[in-house]
């Protein structure tokens, strides 16, 4: 893949996913318009911002999902923050790693209250965590180089 551009992993992307993968992307992607950051997109909208990406980008944000996205209560790994959007409808739901996020769109929980949104969104940090199914990684670092 060219450094600055984007592209879905090959044979990540099921049929039934297309449209959700794509809409995941676009938010994602306008909610990180910054050129130099560097993000990888799992399956359940977990996104890893890599602030200092070296070597292959997948690789580096899988370890660090591996060991950021895995919730074990009573540890801060089930700790979690809730940020609604301005720009995209929806909710951002952080947890105990500062550049692992998850989006919680606005038609996933039932009840959107703070804490039921919190919830859901851990519990698809979780299963990204756990997963570790790589739909989308974004390379910036020509474009943070030319920065």
């Amino acid at each position: 893949m060219d450094a600055g551009r984007s592209s879905p992993c090959a044979g990540a992307l099921r049929h039934d996913d297309a449209v959700d993968t794509e809409v995941l992307v676009d938010v994602w992607q306008r909610l990180l318009a910054d050129p130099r950051k560097s993000w990888v997109l799992f399956e359940h909208g977990t996104c890893v911002v890599l602030t200092a990406p070296d070597g292959e980008l997948a690789e580096q944000a899988t370890e660090i999902l591996k060991k950021f996205g895995p919730v074990h209560a009573g540890s801060s790994a089930g700790d979690f923050g809730v940020t609604g959007l301005k720009d995209v409808e929806g909710w951002i739901v952080t947890g105990h790693h500062n550049d692992v996020l998850t989006y919680v769109g606005p038609d996933e929980p039932h009840d959107q209250s703070e804490i039921a949104v919190g919830l859901f969104g851990r519990s698809k940090r979780h299963r990204d965590g756990t997963e570790l199914s790589i739909l989308h990684v974004e390379d910036k670092r020509a474009s943070a180089d030319l920065a």
